[in-house]
């Protein structure tokens, strides 16, 4: 008997053994991305310093006589003299850096939806690994912020359609679990690189030791097997089928004879695969996509915004750098409690939390600076990041939930284009601080409250079926929740996963027979 996707997911396993281990390892793979996208900021940090002579020498062989820099760690800074007039290169490489994320998360999305995940994102991977050691062995600036643009375009790239890749190993009641591990495992890769940081204090050093894990899991990538939801999507159903089995095994299952039901996003000969345009061409993709986009940028915006307001951490670097990862961590059980209930959802849960980060920022505005601990504006402040960081989290398994699958990492490509200008007009705000002190919160605040009841327009996806195709859009099945009481949680096929693994196997086994 043929079967839905969904249905042979249910027959091989949603959440299986062989699943758990191939979402670890891309999991883990978020530690390698993490360090490679805070590299600069241990990397680029200036010692304190001092010049014994009054006038700053203008020539680098003068300034190398006269200035001395404490020794307790090195840097760019120390190394190629970026003071004073040079300090701007610090941020241009940074900035390099997110200029690469954009090409990259434009660029990489559509070529894994025509090409395949499994080759775009070894690719990248290799790459990243290349100019990772670039960036370590750079013999002068110039090569330094060239090889950081491009670690940006292929490390954006890679995160993206690895991140796809952990959503489509497994069912679709279990995106939320995948998506939020990825982002938490991001946010402790963060603690993670500042505690390298903490041993390593030769720049070089660390930027190899950092760059490193990429070769190991580089060389274990070649054993992941391609998506079925991204074969499927392209008509290629015997290879799918084939993926599937390889899971079913890997879930300890005995050898299944799934079938699979032709797809419905089949291309005849003469057709193209559907492409970014398509986003734009479908009123319902277009204006999801719209909708989308400004989400993803407020989230961007909000949060680097809130880190350089109220994050203006002093005392030990390495400290600051883990607390800015370790904030996050309690934003992640939080979103997941909350949009796996029917009455909150994905919708309601993003929208509550976008409301309540605009709200904190607000709110800081009537507290005074010595209110004491509890009521300071720098702890509301960071409870609003804490809020913007679950919305940033749900955002990323809401927008993969909202695409069909021949257009998923398109879509997710350019949200990611938009998050990535909220982060680079972010440092801008503060300045605003001159025209009043309130300004920059006010923006931050609106923009959080705006970006929380747009999400309101967007249908809710929880309890309903993953689109295939675009065609799937349009189809009612899509459009209709399915039977609350057959579906459930995530969370609780986690804790009762033995005996719902059992009756499940035997239950599809039978309907396959």
């Amino acid at each position: 008997m043929a079967l839905e996707l969904e249905e042979a997911f249910g027959a091989a396993g949603e959440f299986g053994g062989g699943q758990r281990r191939l979402t670890a390892f891309l999991v883990l793979l978020q530690v390698y991305v993490a360090c490679q996208s805070m590299l600069i900021v241990l990397v680029g940090a200036a010692p304190d310093y001092h010049v014994d002579q009054e006038e700053i020498p203008v020539s680098r062989a003068e300034l190398a006589k006269h200035i001395h820099f404490a020794n307790n760690f090195t840097s760019i800074v120390t190394e190629w003299y970026l003071i004073e007039q040079e300090a701007y290169k610090v941020g241009l490489a940074s900035s390099l850096f997110f200029a690469g994320l954009l090409i990259g998360n434009i660029t990489f999305g559509p070529l894994s939806d025509k090409l395949g995940r499994k080759p775009v994102y070894i690719s990248g991977l290799f790459f990243d690994v290349i100019f990772g050691y670039v960036t370590a062995l750079a013999p002068n600036y110039d090569i330094f912020a060239v090889s950081r643009f491009f670690v940006g375009i292929v490390n954006g790239g890679m995160a993206l359609v690895s991140f796809v890749l952990t959503q489509e190993y497994v069912g679709k009641s279990f995106w939320s679990f995948t998506g939020s591990l990825t982002n938490l495992t991001f946010a402790v890769g963060i603690a993670v690189y500042a505690l390298l940081g903490y041993y390593v204090r030769e720049w070089r050093y660390l930027a190899l030791v950092s760059n490193t894990p990429g070769v190991i899991f580089f060389l274990l990538s070649f054993m992941l097997p391609e998506s079925p939801r991204w074969l499927y999507s392209q008509g290629k159903t015997a290879e799918a089928e084939h993926v599937l089995q390889y899971i079913a095994l890997g879930n300890g299952k005995e050898q299944l004879n799934l079938k699979l039901k032709p797809s419905a996003g089949t291309l005849r000969k003469d057709e193209s695969a559907p492409g970014i345009l398509n986003l734009v061409k479908h009123p319902v993709l277009r204006w999801r996509t719209v909708i989308l986009m400004y989400i993803w940028y407020v989230c961007s915006f909000v949060y680097y915004g809130l880190t350089l307001n109220a994050g203006e951490l002093r005392g030990n670097l390495y400290l600051n750098v883990a607390l800015y990862g370790l904030v996050e961590v309690p934003a992640f059980p939080l979103c997941m409690f909350f949009i796996e209930k029917s009455w909150s959802g994905r919708r309601r849960t993003m929208t509550s939390f976008l409301v309540f980060a605009g709200f904190a920022c607000i709110f800081t505005l009537f507290l005074p600076t010595s209110a004491g601990l509890f009521f300071s504006p720098t702890l509301l402040a960071l409870c609003g990041k804490m809020m913007v960081s679950a919305a940033f989290n749900i955002v990323y398994i809401y927008t993969s939930e909202l695409y069909p699958t021949v257009l998923r990492n398109a879509g997710l490509g350019v949200c990611s284009m938009s998050c990535r200008f909220g982060g680079i007009l972010a440092p801008f705000v503060p300045s605003m601080k001159s025209l009043g002190p309130f300004v920059p919160f006010v923006v931050f605040g609106i923009s959080g409250l705006s970006a929380g009841f747009l999400t309101l327009l967007l249908p809710e996806t929880l309890n309903k079926p993953i689109a295939e195709s675009i065609e799937d859009l349009q189809t009612p099945k899509y459009q209709v929740l399915k039977n609350k009481k057959a579906e459930e949680t995530s969370w609780k096929k986690i804790l009762k996963f033995p005996k719902t693994s059992l009756e499940k196997n035997k239950a599809s086994v039978e309907k396959v027979q």
